[in-house]
């Protein structure tokens, strides 16, 4: 069915949200794919130098600083995110769409021209750096002071937004670790001021390995990392963490490991891989035809009471053996959901939450049923009708008094190369579990089953806590060159109180209790 299920081709993530990141990527969802009409000239794209914005070479690797994008029948394309519409950034289509057709509809919207860029004294050492690697918060947001800067990703910003026809909102992704914060916010800004009222949602990225022989630079990450999710979540309709690392302070955490993947941390194209499959599993309720929520739905449901800040869970792939059911798949989980938390932090534990957002994908509706003979139900989840009331009253059951909405999509998530085959032997072709390893090397895990969820949860209350205490610790005047790039430290003083405002909206009873024992202390 044209656009009813996500996923169809095998480039679902192919290295292309780069572990994700080195720039900020925005695209826009709309209902018409941004594709230029004939006659009309898109904006000239300048042309960068050989080593700028550099992402890992193969399919689906993205070389741009930036995508607007919005929806269109029947043409789809890279960066679209409109529902029944191509891709995410880095992610596979959703769907096929009614004509089979597939518009390009991607252009950089983040100028990478110098020459428009150039200034005197530190602005032009800035642009010339911006190639590289942005070190401080400070840098990245002047990258974007610029009149000429600002002139030339707004030309490029209205053009696609212009081309759609129901604009549903903005969609960025950009480093948290780096000057990159800088832009990004900066970026949310914009589309802020300039587009009140539409969604916009904002995926912060860090690496899942960091270097910790450079003591300085390990306090920058801390201080980009914190200024970015204060202004990033700022300016946005909900801001997500979202990484593979263990945490985000100043003590490293392994990274995340799943029982059915073997993956090297330290490559990106690993990394990127699995965090662009959660992503666009994340992303399909507000991107397919036959769902009738939007982006501005999804961020509503979430982000009350002041709680902007999400986290991203996900079970990659979800565990259930060949031939079962979704009821028999979920009740072997009763105790525990099967996933783990991609927003680098400690507390991985899923006890509770205040609201969700669940897909699970790769179960069809004649799932639903028992695999297991005989009339009488072995579980309240056997009774239900469908898949979706399934996974409804399952969440319902692990999570009571939790506002939850879910989604149950067919088609499962594409691996096919150039997907990097990081799988257990234990897995079937369609990434479902086996009673025991083949005897002989099988074939390529072509599909996984799914279950991701952003969730609302008091777990971003330890995230944000440990973070603003870590900063605590940061003794500002060994970290003159971090200010001098455009920071002023009061605004950075500010800026933890209110990463310490944003932490104390996820608060239980028992936490709130002791941050106030805390407050006294301080």
């Amino acid at each position: 069915m044209p656009g009813s299920d996500a996923g169809e081709r095998g480039d679902a993530a192919a290295g292309a949200v780069r572990g994700m990141g080195r720039r900020s990527l925005v695209a826009a969802a709309g209902q018409r794919a941004a594709r230029p009409r004939r006659g009309v000239r898109a904006p000239p794209r300048r042309a960068a130098p050989r080593h700028a914005h550099a992402a890992p070479r193969g399919a689906g690797a993205q070389r741009r600083c930036g995508f607007a994008a919005g929806r269109r029948r029947g043409a789809g394309g890279a960066g679209c995110v409109g529902r029944g519409c191509g891709r995410l950034p880095g992610a596979g289509r959703l769907g096929r769409e009614p004509d089979g057709g597939r518009g390009e509809a991607s252009r950089s919207c983040c100028p990478r021209g110098r020459s428009r860029c150039r200034g005197s004294g530190r602005r032009q050492r800035f642009s010339r750096r911006a190639c590289g690697c942005l070190e401080a918060f400070g840098q990245g947001e002047s990258l974007l002071q610029h009149p000429g800067c600002v002139e030339e990703l707004e030309d490029r910003l209205h053009f696609y937004v212009e081309e759609c026809d129901y604009l549903q909102g903005f969609q960025v992704l950009c480093d948290l670790h780096s000057g990159f914060s800088g832009v990004g916010a900066k970026v949310t800004e914009l589309l802020y001021d300039e587009y009140s009222g539409k969604g916009i949602l904002t995926w912060g990225l860090t690496p899942a390995l960091r270097d910790l022989a450079d003591y300085q630079k390990s306090f920058y990450r801390l201080m980009n990392t914190a200024l970015g999710i204060v202004h990033l979540s700022r300016h946005s309709s909900l801001f997500c963490p979202l990484s593979l690392s263990g945490s985000l302070g100043l003590r490293p955490q392994p990274p995340v490991a799943f029982p059915y993947i073997s993956y090297d941390a330290s490559l990106h194209y690993h990394s990127s891989a699995i965090l662009a499959a959660v992503l666009d599993t994340l992303t399909a309720p507000y991107r397919l035809w036959s769902s009738q929520a939007s982006m501005m739905h999804l961020a509503e449901t979430l982000n009350f009471s002041g709680r902007k800040v999400v986290a991203a869970w996900a079970s990659v792939p979800f565990p259930a053996l060949q031939g079962s059911s979704l009821p028999d798949a979920l009740c072997a989980y009763q105790q525990d959901v099967p996933w783990k938390l991609l927003s680098s932090c400690r507390d991985r534990k899923s006890s509770c939450c205040f609201a969700q957002s669940v897909v699970l994908r790769g179960f069809g509706k004649e799932s639903h049923g028992s695999s297991c003979a005989g009339n009488q139900p072995l579980s309240p989840l056997h009774t239900c009708e469908g898949t979706e009331q399934v996974l409804q009253h399952y969440l319902h059951t692990a999570f009571p008094g939790a506002f939850s909405t879910s989604q149950v999509l067919e088609q499962p998530c594409p691996t096919q190369p150039p997907y990097p085959q990081i799988f257990s032997p234990l897995l079937s072709r369609e990434g479902f579990l086996l009673d025991k390893p083949p005897p002989s090397s099988s074939a390529a895990v072509g599909s996984i089953p799914v279950l991701a969820a952003l969730q609302s949860s008091p777990v971003l209350h330890t995230l944000l806590s440990s973070l603003y205490k870590d900063l605590q610790k940061v003794n500002t005047r060994r970290c003159l060159s971090f200010f001098s790039a455009g920071v002023e430290e009061d605004d950075f003083h500010e800026a933890l109180q209110e990463l310490r405002t944003l932490s104390e909206c996820y608060e239980t009873g028992l936490e709130a209790g002791d941050s106030e024992d805390e407050g006294d202390s301080d």
